[in-house]
């Protein structure tokens, strides 16, 4: 498990776990009276309370009843939901397609005024051609085993999502490491179209671009997960295993701190397309589908 995601999903699992224990002791119940009165062995209590096993909704009812405060029903349920919705198996996420996934999103996209991107080794979906888009599409399709071929409609979707860039209410900070510029995606000629692309975006009036070179020292701050921002109120995580989204004002904090920490080493304006055009330059000239 990586750190962002013990740090968000299991301390959240933690802090159910504790809350639920000091009902039980504010009730005045030991675990062995609270398990015998809900009907089940003490050992479950003794995982939901050391946050070894989640609660299920009928867990918490039962929870409740037993220590006189049904009152608390609806709130633990909303807590032990957030929990469980802030770590998405990508197996599970995706068992409906790629399109349906994209589409969940749309809202907050929508939504967002200011919309910061961190990237390590590929072009946000906001700033991707269809062809480059098509191939990370198929690609995660191949490699995580997708039951659903629907690569097209979800591509349709992502480009669709781009109408936002061009609105005046949104804002845009991207901050990509160098190597991102260079990863093959697709082949050539698909990677040469979509760095012309970046240098047509990056003119735009809502979007601030910032490339880290490799030629920076990282002493102070070093490459994180990919992850994005939208306002100030969640940060999406994506990882080897699934999804992580962030929701708390603590964690929040330290993603905006990383990325203002990260912005401050990038170069902006013509450095930036100078370090685009030259990842450009060195792609060859013609490209025969290698």
């Amino acid at each position: 498990m990586s750190e962002s995601q013990f740090s968000s999903a299991q301390s959240a699992h933690h802090a159910l776990a504790n809350r639920l224990q000091e009902i039980r002791l504010d009730a005045g119940l030991t675990a062995r009276a609270l398990s015998t009165a809900a009907g089940w062995h003490e050992a479950k209590t003794s995982r939901i309370e050391h946050a070894k096993q989640r609660p299920s909704e009928t867990d918490l009812r039962a929870w409740c009843y037993v220590c006189s405060v049904p009152k608390l029903i609806p709130e633990l349920v909303a807590e032990v939901r957030a929990v469980n919705s802030m770590w998405l198996e990508w197996r599970r996420a995706e068992r409906t397609g790629l399109k349906q996934l994209n589409v969940a999103v749309r809202d907050i996209y929508e939504r967002t005024r200011k919309f910061r991107s961190y990237c390590q080794t590929m072009i946000p979906g906001l700033l991707q051609t269809p062809q480059y888009t098509t191939a990370v599409l198929e690609s995660v399709r191949d490699r995580r085993q997708v039951a659903i071929d629907d690569v097209a409609a979800a591509v349709a979707e992502r480009v669709e999502r781009q109408h936002i860039l061009r609105e005046s209410d949104h804002t845009f900070a991207f901050v990509l490491e160098e190597a991102a510029l260079r990863y093959q995606v697709g082949g050539h000629a698909v990677l040469a179209d979509q760095l012309r692309h970046l240098l047509d975006v990056s003119t735009l009036p809502s979007v601030t671009l910032g490339v880290i070179p490799t030629t920076v020292d990282r002493s102070t701050r070093w490459p994180v997960e990919d992850f994005y921002m939208f306002d100030n109120s969640q940060a999406n995580v994506e990882l080897v295993s699934g999804f992580l989204t962030v929701t708390h004002p603590r964690e929040l904090a330290m993603y905006a701190e990383t990325f203002t920490a990260l912005s401050s080493l990038a170069a902006y304006g013509a450095a930036a397309r100078r370090l685009i055009t030259d990842a450009l330059a060195e792609l060859p000239a013609v490209d025969d589908g290698g």
